[in-house]
């Protein structure tokens, strides 16, 4: 059974740094892309930031500059390094992941979700 738990999100005022993380556990032969997306009230998922194993980044066009993923391949784990938060950055943000299981079944996974809320 494959899980991805994510740590970190909460308040912040604008302009204010938050961190996020995420681990995938369970028979994982390899995670790739991993990456985070963000949903905010009323508004449709939106691809936020994703990794390859190689290193490769994408992302969006709202966030570049502000924010770095990081992932640790060994330990099948991403983070998202968040800065100068805006208050249009408030969204419960979600972990992904594409997993390829140790018995050969590849899917999809998502975190449970972390509030993130920029105040003016």
């Amino acid at each position: 059974q494959v899980q991805l738990v994510e740590s970190g999100g909460g308040l912040v005022q604008a302009g204010g740094s938050l961190s996020l993380s995420c681990a995938a556990s369970g028979s994982i032969f390899s995670s790739n892309p991993m990456g985070w997306y963000r949903q905010a009230p009323g508004k449709q998922r939106e691809l936020v930031a994703r990794i390859t194993s190689g290193g490769s980044t994408r992302y969006a066009d709202s966030v570049k500059g502000r924010f770095t993923i990081s992932r640790n391949n060994a330990k099948n784990t991403v983070s998202l390094q968040m800065n100068s938060l805006k208050p249009e950055d408030t969204a419960v943000y979600y972990c992904n992941a594409e997993i390829l299981t140790g018995s050969s079944a590849f899917g999809t996974y998502w975190g449970q979700g972390t509030q993130v809320t920029v105040s003016p």
